[in-house]
């Protein structure tokens, strides 16, 4: 399920994919031009699903509450997925999904392009439904990756059109770099993922009154990773429950960096470390523990002055940016708990990490 790896950006790749196919319709619908003023996604008429496998027959379908689509006068369809929206109808299993598998913190939206040919949709009005296959570009996870779709595109009045999956779309997890973020899924919810999910959708579009309307709608997509949250949880303070498996997913992200040999942060561990303060902010009533671990490689002695100051560094970072000092200590085990055998440079990489441990509650 974590497989699914859905769209980036506050959709999935099929949902960019129907979006871009919408345009198609437009076309046929304009006689001077097909795309003009331009066409913008209603999002409360549509769906999108990716559905995922594990322990090998247990199928899971989960969605998307944050998406949206345009399609230019010149033919070109954009739609934009917010992944932090990803919507499995589990609280911590959500949380999963966008910090261990899509890594929204680094990667918040997920892109599909296409640039439609008039010419495939020319008979669309006389024929209502046609069925096409459509290439689409997407970007997910920081790859970009040129596929194909077939798509039902359905011609229901001249200013509206609906744009489906005709059959399921197959995204494999290897194709995006997503390896190692199910793997994460894997270790933590201690099933088996097939490397692969199927995406489904059904996008209606609806023409623009105006080319001023149009514009409002495309600038409103452009800043909508800028909105504050679209994360499928209850606001407010966290549950006892909702705040231990939060941490316990930190733990697992692998997403804080040291320089070498060095307790001094890395810039790109700013994004997760910057979520984790909403988490300990929004758990006022719980203390936690910054662990540092090290390898094996070097002196014992070593190692355990190492782990001590990088949790350190973590925890000075998050009293920095704003979570309550009170409520945070730290703590180092240099290399005495391994989570696995030191007899790798993957398997070392892993055991030099920080977690995060509930101290009271």
């Amino acid at each position: 399920m974590l497989t699914i790896m859905k769209v980036a950006s506050a959709k999935w790749k099929p949902v960019l994919i129907a979006g871009l196919v919408c345009l198609g319709p437009q076309q046929a619908l304009s006689q001077e031009n097909v795309f003009a003023p331009g066409w913008t996604m209603n999002a409360d008429s549509s769906a999108l699903r990716f559905q995922s496998v594990k322990n090998e027959t247990k199928v899971e379908s989960s969605t998307f509450g944050t998406y949206t689509g345009t399609i230019d006068e010149n033919g070109l369809a954009t739609v934009r997925v917010l992944l932090d929206s990803v919507d499995t109808a589990v609280d911590l299993r959500n949380v999963r999904m966008r910090f261990l598998l899509f890594e929204t913190f680094q990667f918040p939206e997920a892109v599909i392009t296409m640039q439609i040919d008039p010419a495939q949709l020319a008979d669309l009005r006389d024929v209502r439904r046609k069925i096409i296959m459509a290439p689409y570009t997407i970007d997910l996870h920081g790859v970009t990756s040129e596929r194909e779709a077939e798509i039902a595109v359905m011609l229901l009045d001249d200013d509206t059109v609906s744009v489906t999956s005709s059959t399921p779309i197959s995204l494999p997890v290897a194709d995006f770099g997503l390896e190692g973020g199910v793997a994460k899924l894997e270790e933590a919810a201690k099933v088996e993922i097939i490397p692969s999910a199927t995406v489904t959708f059904d996008f209606m579009f609806n023409r623009a009154e105006s080319a001023e309307s149009y514009m409002m709608a495309s600038t409103a997509m452009l800043e909508m990773s800028e909105t504050e949250t679209v994360a499928m949880e209850d606001e407010g303070d966290f549950s006892l429950a909702a705040c231990k498996g939060r941490f316990e997913i930190m733990s697992r992200t692998d997403n804080i960096y040291f320089a070498r040999s060095s307790a001094a942060l890395e810039s790109r561990s700013a994004p997760l470390l910057d979520s984790i303060v909403e988490i300990v902010n929004r758990c006022p009533e719980l203390s936690i523990r910054v662990d540092g671990h090290t390898d094996s490689d070097g002196s014992a002695a070593l190692n355990q002055i190492l782990s001590e100051a990088r949790a350190r560094s973590v925890r000075a970072y998050l009293v920095d940016a704003g979570a309550d000092a009170d409520r945070i200590e730290t703590i180092g085990f240099g290399e005495a708990v391994p989570i696995v055998a030191n007899d790798s440079i993957e398997n070392k990489r892993r055991n030099r990490r920080i977690e995060f441990t509930v101290v009271n509650g």
